[in-house]
């Protein structure tokens, strides 16, 4: 046991002086809530990161309710690396060629590169929404289901999703809708088809969505809130909404998109 604590320890102090060093030879921008890391990036664009950095924070903490949970201050500040160029964020983070950016959730670290096209209008509040959820409801509370983390993390982006129930629409009709059900058991792999990836995001922003503007935001803290304290979904769920069991919240979903 005691070797085991020492290699802990011994683990634990390299990663850290690890992290330390790598932090000490990067350029620094502070802000409220994110110091971002850089080489030989601009100051413009590292300022217009930072500021739309600081935007997203506040905007996403009023679109969940979470405005009264300030976790990002000072020490616990979130760090973004910006990497001079694609193959070297690449290389870094093992991220393959598509990726625009990427988070350690745990650690509140985002990673992106230089002109990575898109990043601050939909990956970042994406990332940032992430982390900000998995702070209220634990990083590894297994009662979360891929379909709520990646639906509040989607919530975030509505442009994106402007058109989502057009596309369910189409599925029910083409009888490639996933009930709920199929939504609790999906995981993403790289076998899946973009249209079965593209129709997941959307009924998953469909039920943050639903959840949030026919029952607000308070209530929907306070599903976080069971979520984290019971550690089981559907207890969660009747506590916090006039649901009796998960059927009757799918149908609820189901019957409100329908009537749209």
């Amino acid at each position: 046991m005691k070797r085991i604590i020492f290699f802990l320890f011994v683990f634990f102090l390299v990663f850290g002086l690890a992290l330390a060093e790598k932090e000490g030879k990067w350029n620094q921008e502070k802000g409220t809530h994110f110091i971002i890391y850089y080489h030989n990036a601009s100051r413009p664009f590292i300022s217009k990161l930072l500021e739309k950095a600081e935007e997203y924070y506040n905007s996403i903490a009023d679109d969940l309710g979470f405005r009264r949970f300030d976790f990002w201050l000072w020490d616990k500040r979130a760090k973004i690396f910006v990497y001079d160029n694609a193959l070297a964020y690449q290389a870094s983070t093992g991220q393959p060629a598509w990726s625009l950016g990427c988070a350690r959730a745990e650690d509140k670290i985002i990673d992106t590169y230089v002109d990575a096209e898109g990043f601050s209008e939909g990956v970042l509040p994406h990332e940032m929404a992430h982390i900000i959820f998995r702070e209220l409801v634990g990083f590894h509370n297994k009662a979360i289901p891929l379909w709520l983390d990646e639906g509040v993390a989607s919530y975030e982006q509505k442009d994106k999703y402007s058109n989502v129930n057009a596309i369910i629409y189409s599925a029910i009709r083409d009888k490639s809708f996933m009930t709920l059900e199929s939504l609790f058991k999906f995981s993403l792999n790289h076998n899946l088809s973009n249209k079965s990836v593209e129709l997941f995001y959307c009924e998953s922003y469909s039920i943050v969505d639903f959840l949030i503007k026919n029952y607000g935001r308070d209530r929907f803290v306070l599903f976080c809130q069971n979520l984290r304290d019971k550690k089981n979904f559907e207890k969660a769920l009747i506590s916090s909404y006039p649901f009796n069991n998960v059927g009757e919240f799918a149908k609820a979903w189901q019957k409100d998109f329908r009537h749209e």
